[in-house]
């Protein structure tokens, strides 16, 4: 059993540079005996600590075993506590009561459980740094990677701490459950914190249920059908709703032309008056007050030439409160691997792409170029073998979507009377949630795509 004076424990981070990790024993005991008082404290400190973040094994050991208690609903007391911690093998029959009791004396009160939690977070923090250097400078030594994939790795690690998302082992269902009983609350009590991102299209919303934060979703079109454009509609609407940042990375367009096109949509002038500076009185007027609503958006724009996921992720990380990721398009990018096979290093972009998603927690929308497949069909809307180069760009996807335009080939038609035509978005795959087609309204004078009032979900 642990005793209040300090000793070195087994650990295998105890060896690094042959000195004692960073830990606080008072706030480990008091934070058990705020549990042992008041077991609803379970409910203040999900997401702050886990049974990992103790750094004495006896004192992760307490948590499960009350963690256990709690979520079946029984009391946690000492008696309970010591039966389960016997049957768990990390006391003996006589062993244990004296030190869970004497846990319950360490405090008076529960209230300052989340402060305890905090100091037994921040010294775990402070663990998983030494930890992350001593990983990195391993792969330093041994000068078997190339440096910028070093330099990357050690970004990435240290970028995790901070995000609160350092690499562990496994996570236990019971602290996952945990977590889900957090979202369950927050759905009931503030659903707009975990709701999936809009993307301000009425229908599609509805049909794909927002995207979640580390989605990888992919718009394909053919050539001139308005894949940029719906992107950046998006990337517009995202950024006016949710006030969060949008970085758009644009390896086809510069960042005046792609800032163009935006001002074009939000201000509804003819994109034709932009390139020839025929703007009229209500023009100007119009436009700024479209370039007022743009200015306010935190979009970040970055119009290099054949980025890699590497260099978009070394950029990303500096930036706050990221709400969503663009990439116009994938088939510009380059892979941070040699590959001579152009479909394998597409492949590996599409790949990295979805593990970038991941590790930031924002949504990635790619657009991607399709193949000349549908020229050949009769029936000309895409489908998913229609993805260009690579096969693994829609095993990787959690949603791909298509823009299909009928009058592209054919015909025109009118909406609202301002020569617009109806534009379907084909949801190809849905990894959350049900497929099927959307119809949105297209004004290509505006380059802005719409929602349309009589849209219904697909079965509707």
């Amino acid at each position: 059993m642990p005793e209040d004076k300090d000793r070195a424990y087994s650990s295998p981070s105890n060896a690094i540079l042959g000195r004692k990790m960073p830990y606080s024993m008072p706030a480990e005991q008091a934070l058990l005996g705020s549990i042992l008082i008041d077991p609803d404290v379970f409910n203040d400190i999900t997401g702050k600590v886990s049974e990992t973040d103790f750094y004495l094994e006896e004192h992760r050991q307490i948590f499960l075993a009350m963690r256990e208690l709690f979520l079946a609903s029984k009391d946690i007391d000492a008696t309970l506590l010591v039966d389960r911690l016997v049957t768990l093998g990390v006391y003996d029959k006589s062993g244990g009561i004296d030190y869970i009791q004497n846990l319950a004396m360490k405090v008076p009160t529960s209230v300052n459980a989340g402060d305890y939690a905090n100091i037994v977070r921040e010294k775990s923090l402070l663990r998983a740094v030494i930890e992350a250097c001593g990983e990195i400078s391993d792969v330093a030594m041994e000068e078997q990677e190339p440096v910028q994939h070093v330099l990357d790795m050690a970004e990435s690690k240290i970028s995790a701490i901070a995000q609160g998302h350092a690499n562990k082992n496994f996570d236990k269902i019971a602290d996952v459950i945990q977590d889900v009983y957090g979202t369950l609350d927050l759905l009931k009590n503030a659903p707009e914190q975990v709701a999936g991102v809009k993307i301000g299209f009425e229908g599609l919303d509805r049909t794909l249920a927002g995207i979640g934060k580390s989605d990888l979703v992919l718009i394909g079109a053919r050539p001139g059908m308005g894949k940029t454009s719906f992107a950046l509609n998006i990337a517009s609407n995202v950024a006016q709703a949710t006030g969060k940042a949008v970085a758009i990375f644009s390896l086809e367009m510069s960042s005046e032309q792609l800032v163009t096109r935006m001002l074009s949509s939000e201000a509804l002038i003819d994109s034709y008056k932009f390139r020839t500076g025929e703007l009229d009185s209500d023009d100007w007027i119009g436009l700024a007050e479209a370039a007022s609503r743009l200015a306010k958006c935190n979009i970040l724009i970055d119009d290099t030439t054949g980025e890699t996921v590497t260099s978009m992720k070394a950029k990303l990380r500096r930036v706050n409160n990221l709400g969503m990721i663009v990439i116009d398009y994938l088939q510009l990018m380059t892979s941070d691997r040699k590959i001579d096979n152009r479909v394998q290093e597409v492949g590996d972009i599409s790949r990295n792409l979805k593990i970038m998603a991941k590790e930031l927690g924002a949504p990635v929308l790619c657009c991607a170029q399709l193949s000349r497949g549908p020229e050949g069909r009769t029936d000309k809307k895409p489908m998913l073998s229609d993805l260009r180069d690579s096969g693994a760009i829609e095993q990787d996807a959690d949603s791909v979507m298509f823009l299909y335009r009928s009058e592209y080939y054919d015909t025109s038609g009118e909406v609202d009377g301002q020569d617009a035509s109806v534009a379907e978005v084909i949801i190809a795959k849905n990894r959350h949630g049900s497929t099927g087609s959307v119809k949105v309204g297209w004004n290509g004078r505006f380059t802005k795509f719409v929602s349309l009032a009589d849209n219904k979900t697909p079965g509707a």
